[in-house]
């Protein structure tokens, strides 16, 4: 097998013994004659090898290991770990026809990301190696599934950190205006040309139906994009009020609430920091509310200005709460861990002079799996709070 021959630190080769897939480029110390998005053979300063990985030229990230064996990665490669995440799919997923099929490093396919919805596959490729092998992952996914139709939706900025191009395109198949897919009991449209990340959210189906369970009375769905905890919430609660600030998303959400038959949520676009101050300001008040916002730390840079973010939002949700009143609080940002979210949420409700204890702590759902030893596979913190 003639790969090239990448050489490293004995920090990486710490760091690739801890368990964690990703070398840098300050801990490379040779790169012998790889190319952009080759798979290459890893060895430490005396050539002993450590595994196989993908090798970028560009990205702080300059090796992604794909197996600490040295083997060809190939279509026969790609297949092999594809169908093992199916299997592991079919055994954790349930009550929907939509879910994501690869999660990249989870799956042992670093920089590879694969949504399923129904019949229509949403593609990411993240780095330089499997943006290299992007029509392999096609014949792949059209062996094993005989997709209706697959999209790249190639247009995370990670991608401008490999030097690759910022782009949605169909790769397969003919791609309807909307997707119709199922969950929890529910009919949803999909966009997967143009809606958020590769369509919808995947990650909260298992929230949506946890807040169902302790949602009540009056409710208010804060950055609710195509509706999803409100249509979840809409089915035990009094009322929904639905908040977005985008409008093509809520064009969607009605769509969903039409093919629900769902009577008691509206739908309403605004910034939700302004609306949640002048819904104080009217003395309003509500038995449930959900805050998901969008990631607000990008970066480890930005966790300050995102803890202060957090604490804002959720300090004026809780001013708007009745007593027995639950609140579902969502952070998107893996740079924010667990307990920093805990912290802040403490803190905001100390501000509102409020009291709070933890019904649940939850997490992103079964099909975007953790590895305990990469934890930027933990991304999506949810604690389901009631207030005293």
């Amino acid at each position: 097998m003639n790969l090239p021959e990448v050489r490293v630190t004995r920090k990486a080769q710490a760091r690739v013994a801890s368990g964690h897939p990703w070398i840098f480029a300050s801990d490379v110390s040779s790169r012998g004659t790889a190319q952009p998005g080759d798979a290459v053979k890893v060895a430490d300063s005396n050539g002993r090898p450590l595994g196989t990985a993908h090798y970028s030229s560009t990205s702080q990230i300059s090796l992604r290991m794909l197996s600490p064996r040295i083997e060809t990665v190939d279509r026969q490669f790609l297949r092999a770990r594809i169908e093992a995440a199916a299997q592991y799919r079919h055994r954790v997923v349930a009550g929907t026809d939509s879910y994501r099929l690869v999660f990249g490093e989870a799956d042992f396919l670093p920089g590879l990301v694969v949504d399923r919805y129904g019949g229509a596959f949403a593609l990411q490729t993240l780095s330089q190696g499997m943006d290299r092998m992007l029509d392999d992952i096609v014949q792949c996914l059209t062996g094993l599934f005989a997709p209706d139709v697959v999209v790249a939706r190639n247009t995370a900025a990670a991608r401008s950190r490999e030097s690759l191009p910022l782009e949605t395109r169909v790769l397969a198949g003919t791609p309807a205006e909307l997707t119709s897919i199922a969950m929890n009991g529910l009919k949803l449209a999909v966009d997967i040309v143009g809606g958020q990340k590769t369509g919808i959210f995947l990650d909260q189906r298992e929230n949506y139906l946890a807040a169902a369970r302790w949602a009540r009375g009056r409710a208010l769905d804060c950055f609710t994009c195509t509706g999803g905890f409100a249509l979840h919430l809409a089915r035990v609660c009094e009322h929904v009020e639905a908040v977005d600030s985008s409008a093509s998303a809520l064009r969607i959400a009605g769509l969903n609430r039409a093919a629900n038959e769902i009577g008691n949520a509206d739908f309403r676009e605004a910034d939700v920091f302004d609306l949640l101050a002048g819904h104080n300001a009217a003395a309003r008040r509500f038995d449930t509310i959900v805050l998901d916002p969008p990631a607000f730390a990008k970066s480890r840079a930005h966790i300050d200005q995102a803890l202060r973010g957090y604490n804002e939002i959720n300090q004026r949700a809780l001013k708007l709460m009745n007593p027995g009143g639950i609140l579902i609080t969502c952070s998107c940002s893996h740079h924010v861990s667990e307990a920093e979210l805990l912290g802040v949420v403490a803190q905001a409700a100390l501000d509102a002079n409020r009291t709070i204890r933890i019904l649940e702590r939850r997490t992103q759902a079964l099909d975007h799996p953790i590895l305990l030893t990469v934890p930027e596979t933990h991304y999506l913190k949810c604690l389901i709070l009631e207030v005293l």
